[in-house]
């Protein structure tokens, strides 16, 4: 159904994760920023009638052109990034964040000889490192009076300090060890620096050991009964959390970094980049390239990075997913492209996985995804693109008619064990999922003959009797067209199989490689346009086919060994049940030794020799292959 407006976004189309949204103008000016723990639930509240809604959301929709989201991984990440865009695009409609006064940040001034941590409401503090901002004060004031007790650094102001320096005595939080008390000597000013430095790292997530020691003394305390201590300890380690949160929003302020992140399909891939400059995330860009089948990640990352700055200038470091072996060469491209704008300095492609930017760039990759998924599926969805693809596979392949009923079948198996296949149906060009098939195959060698025997029992369906059901009629009458995933080897098996049969319905094949359209018996393979809609129809039904196939795998594999473990003595099926869960895998189940076996509950060291005597014993092969 279309929107209301028509820059409004389909409501399938938005995710459900927490992000936040921007509302531009037609001429691209961002007119209001929000945040949400679910997007769709937001964004879908303003697009009642406007009637329905307030003035001053009423006038900022019929305002907007365009609206856009950024993904990030929680509510807490999303205010920060609110807070930022807020501050840096200055939109007419919000009037949150204006004034900052409201908002905490966490100080920690490390440039004075003896650095102090406190709470302020504004920025300015020359060399003082900002964490925050913060929704409210209470949950920043209980972790702090935490976090000192790990690094007690000095809190108090200057003329408490100078006041405790000339009494020779500590203050109180001095003597609870809430503070090093560097005022009466305990601690001198380069280790009392270094401890405040340590409390910054903490803040920046480069350091855990809190919250572990945290989280084990929770635990004892739980274990020996002291249910109120661990409480408290439990709601300290909550507070931590809470602040630590979002800090991969509000980076040290002397990083400018650009930050890729790549998700890529058979012939599309998705690119994000978030452009930091002085700690703070400026812009986030989402954009698609296509790709060829036989290029691998070093040539997608080196076209995005080629691509990538026609509009804007680099930063000094570029993150991305890997280095390419190009590297040397993209450096000096990029630091050519700084320096015909105007900036200075040498350009640096790295790979983050670390660290502050590494956590950063999971959530530029979470974009990504977000980006490429949302293409996929407004190109699958679009009926007019639909209908190009049919009347392609139609001309193409020489069909007598358009294929609005399509069937594709894969084969899986682990070291040719454990066989199965699947049938997936298209419908118009979007999947008929109820029709689905899954299949056992019984007396295959390998794939052609796997391919064999599913399309030998798919085409006896077609005379097979009517049971009443929608499901039974779709399977009485022909496909327009069978695909199988494979080349010329598995089209010619599955054509042998419809000849057996005494039926005639036209068949091709999809060879992953250089994706290929095979047709029986020809020498030479179909090759469509790399933009073809019709490529990409078989494309996204080869790869629905694939994963009913090695999805009904896995879970055959797991059967298996489920049925092994309870055909030995003092193995019943809820203890079978318990070793699958405690290994989370068939492979590492069969790769465990004894001694790990036994730790699994109810499981002695007589009972695990056995277990691991009899899953090497049977199916020695497939244990050595993995999951």
């Amino acid at each position: 159904m279309p929107g209301r407006y028509s820059w409004q976004p389909a409501t399938s189309d938005i995710p459900t994760t927490p992000g936040v949204y921007r509302f531009c103008d037609d001429r691209g000016r961002v007119i209001y920023v929000g945040k949400a723990k679910n997007l769709r639930a937001r964004l879908t509240s303003y697009f009642q009638k406007p009637e329905a809604l307030l003035d001053r959301t009423r006038r900022m929709v019929a305002t907007a052109g365009s609206v856009d989201w950024t993904l990030v991984p929680s509510e807490r990440q999303a205010l920060h990034l609110e807070y930022l865009w807020i501050q840096q695009y200055q939109p007419e409609f919000n009037v949150r964040f204006r004034d900052d006064k409201s908002y905490p940040y966490l100080v920690v001034t490390l440039e004075e000889e003896v650095p102090r941590v406190f709470l302020a409401r504004k920025r300015g503090i020359k060399g003082a490192r900002y964490f925050g901002p913060f929704p409210t004060a209470y949950a920043l004031k209980e972790t702090l009076s935490t976090i000192l007790k790990a690094f007690p650094v000095r809190s108090c102001t200057q003329t408490v300090y100078n006041r405790a320096k000339r009494a020779g005595r500590p203050c109180l939080l001095g003597d609870i060890g809430k503070c090093a008390a560097p005022c009466v000597g305990r601690i001198s000013p380069p280790d009392h620096k270094a401890l405040a430095l340590s409390l910054a790292s903490f803040m920046a997530g480069q350091d855990t050991a809190v919250t572990a020691s945290l989280q084990q003394s929770m635990e004892r305390a739980a274990n020996d009964l002291e249910f109120e201590k661990a409480a408290r300890l439990r709601d300290r380690l909550e507070a931590i959390n809470t602040i630590l949160q979002g800090n991969t929003m509000v980076l040290s302020e002397d990083i400018d970094v650009d930050v890729f992140g790549i998700a890529s399909d058979s012939l599309v891939a998705a690119a994000h980049v978030f452009r930091v400059r002085a700690g703070r995330i400026r812009s986030a860009k989402g954009f698609i390239v296509e790709v060829s089948a036989d290029e691998g990640e070093d040539a997608l990352i080196e076209m995005i990075l080629r691509d990538g700055f026609e509009e804007e200038i680099p930063a000094r470091t570029i993150v991305v997913p890997s280095v390419p072996t190009s590297a040397g060469a993209l450096q000096a491209h990029l630091e050519t492209v700084r320096n015909d704008a105007g900036e200075k300095g040498s350009v640096r492609v790295k790979k983050a996985s670390r660290g502050e930017l590494g956590t950063l760039q999971g959530t530029v990759t979470l974009n990504a995804r977000h980006t490429l998924q949302s293409y996929l599926s407004q190109r699958t969805s679009d009926p007019n693109t639909r209908s190009r693809a049919l009347s392609e596979l139609q001309t193409t392949l020489g069909l007598t008619d358009a294929p609005l009923r399509m069937e594709c079948f894969d084969v899986s198996h682990l070291g040719g064990e454990n066989q199965v296949a699947s049938m997936v149906v298209f419908e118009d060009g979007l999947p008929k999922r109820d029709h689905y098939r899954k299949y056992a195959i019984r007396e295959a060698r390998d794939d052609t003959d796997a391919i064999y025997e599913v399309l030998s029992r798919r085409v006896a369906r077609l005379s097979s009797p009517d049971d009443g059901s929608e499901s039974s009629r779709g399977f009485r009458y022909p496909p327009g067209l069978i695909v199988v995933d494979g080349g010329l080897p598995q089209v010619n098996a599955a054509q042998r199989a419809l000849d057996d049969a005494g039926v005639r319905i036209p068949i091709c094949g999809l060879a992953k490689k250089l994706e290929e359209i095979w047709r029986p018996g020809e020498e030479y393979p179909v090759i469509f346009p790399r933009n073809s809609e019709a490529l990409f129809l078989l494309q996204r039904i080869r790869d629905e086919s694939h994963r009913v196939a090695i999805t009904y795998q896995r879970s055959t594999r797991k059967r298996s060994l489920s049925t092994e473990l309870r055909d030995i003595p003092g193995v019943g099926p809820q203890l079978a049940q318990s070793i699958l869960r405690h290994f989370g895998s068939v492979a590492r189940a069969r790769a465990a030794t004894p001694d790990e076996i036994a730790e699994v509950p109810k499981v002695g060291p007589v009972l695990a020799v056995k277990i691991h005597a009899s899953l090497n014993d049977h199916q020695g092969g497939q244990s050595r292959l993995g999951s």
